[in-house]
């Protein structure tokens, strides 16, 4: 079964006051889209797993920590690690550590929790 890994920061930690985000986007928004994410993760056949992480060291060693207990075909990493200027040494980290804890992972982005499936299937090559 092709497995996806969806990673991406943690909505209750997000700074949503920083103009480079979408207008209205706020936790529970992403929350949301998240659960939609899952949902069409498992409708494609794949199983999907999720790791929220903080924009810390501490949320690194989880996304470590989750990459050495499973192998996955696609990880896809969310928009909110890579969209904030701010936050580009949190994406640089993310992308290393897939990089080396999964490097037979396909890498993928999407624009929005949403289209997390869509992104999978990209890299993917089809349907998994």
């Amino acid at each position: 079964m092709t497995r996806i890994l969806f990673v991406g920061q943690k909505p209750e930690t997000v700074d949503f006051s920083d103009p480079s985000l979408p207008p209205g986007f706020n936790a529970e928004k992403i929350n949301a889209g998240i659960a939609i994410a899952v949902e069409k993760i498992s409708e494609r056949g794949w199983q999907g797993d999720t790791c929220m992480i903080t924009p810390d060291d501490a949320g690194q060693a989880m996304l470590q920590r989750q990459l050495e207990g499973a192998a996955y075909d696609c990880v896809v990493i969310g928009g909110g690690l890579r969209l904030p200027p701010k936050g580009l040494a949190l994406f640089e980290s993310v992308v290393n550590i897939v990089h080396k804890a999964a490097p037979g992972a396909a890498i993928a982005f999407n624009t929005k929790p949403e289209d997390t499936a869509d992104a999978a299937a990209r890299q993917l090559g089809n349907d998994g």
